[in-house]
């Protein structure tokens, strides 16, 4: 029988190790808000940032390179879009964290700007805070050890080229569900999440009514545990954007986009005008839905495990 000193010790040392381990967990989950603001000045300061511009291309080099400094290995996929304007090369930019599984979660979002040649559009909000934010995720996500395999992807294409259109077209998206389903990718993605318009100091993040309910539901409910409830909205309403064509593919996939941007109830609009500036924006909104997914991720693997075949888990 061991004395009693040897069991406090055993005891002690045990403490110490979960309280360490506490520490790691809360560690990987702290978005740095001020870090992710950074990136968002960093990309804002390159100015309009339509698909094919130049302004386009250092942002995706910026991009690359944040994520390499993190350990995250990148890939671009590059195809030529038929826009309305004409044909016009795009690019997305897929950083791959590889998990225990070769299954795959997606978390997206586009890193282009709404064309418009009569005023300056700096897409602080749409396109801005997308981009800054999901650099950040492959930084956290490349010091953990997850269930699976974690892809962060830059869309190009999200916005119509045509400054006449406010519809969105999704060209990255398509382009990249397409490519999937021609080899054996598709069947690997098991879920993805799409993020747009994530930073406004008034965050209200609306249900998107068309997407998958159970995946939504434990963003949700992390919201709810992490405090950030008052800003993830229980109203749902249907709407267009990257995750469209992954929802169409058959992936469960949800939307976090804070729809109302601006209030256009009270005559506000921000949204794909020059007023989406950094000035309308927050670190603690970015911070907010970031921990958010970073929360989420855990109780997404477990329900995707728990989905899966018996079969599949042997």
């Amino acid at each position: 029988m061991k004395s009693v000193p040897a069991k406090i010790a055993r005891s002690a040392l045990l403490v110490g190790a979960l309280l360490a381990m506490a520490r790691e967990v809360e560690a990987a989950s702290a978005v740095d808000g001020p870090r992710v603001w950074r990136d968002l000045e960093q990309i804002v300061g390159l100015g309009p940032r339509p698909s094919g511009s130049p302004q386009l291309e250092r942002t995706r080099r910026y991009i690359i390179e944040e994520l390499k400094k993190a350990g995250v290995k990148t890939r671009v996929q590059s195809f030529t879009a038929k826009t309305p304007l004409g044909p016009i090369a795009m690019s997305n930019v897929i950083g791959e964290i590889p998990g225990k599984s070769s299954d795959v979660i997606l978390i997206g979002g586009h890193y282009d700007t709404k064309y418009f040649p009569a005023f300056r559009f700096v897409g602080a909000n749409d396109g801005g805070s997308s981009a800054a934010l999901l650099i950040e995720l492959g930084r956290k996500l490349a010091a953990r050890s997850g269930e699976y395999t974690v892809w962060i992807v830059f869309f190009d294409g999200e916005e119509e080229r045509s400054p006449d259109s406010n519809r969105g077209a999704s060209y990255g998206s398509k382009f990249m569900v397409a490519q999937m389903a021609k080899g054996r990718d598709l069947g690997r993605l098991r879920a993805a999440m799409v993020i747009d318009m994530i930073g406004d100091r008034d965050l209200g993040i609306l249900r998107d009514a068309s997407s998958t309910t159970w995946l939504t539901d434990i963003l949700w409910k992390s919201a709810n545990r992490l405090g950030h409830g008052s800003h993830f909205l229980e109203e749902a309403v249907p709407m267009e954007d990257d995750h469209a064509p992954f929802l169409r593919a058959g992936v469960p996939t949800t939307l976090l986009i804070d729809y109302e941007y601006g209030k256009p109830a009270e005559g506000r609009q921000f949204w794909h005008s020059p007023d989406d500036t950094l000035d309308k924006l927050s670190p603690k909104s970015l911070e907010t839905v970031g921990e958010v997914i970073l929360e989420a991720l855990p109780a997404i693997e477990l329900e995707l495990n728990r989905r899966k075949p018996k079969s599949a888990r042997q």
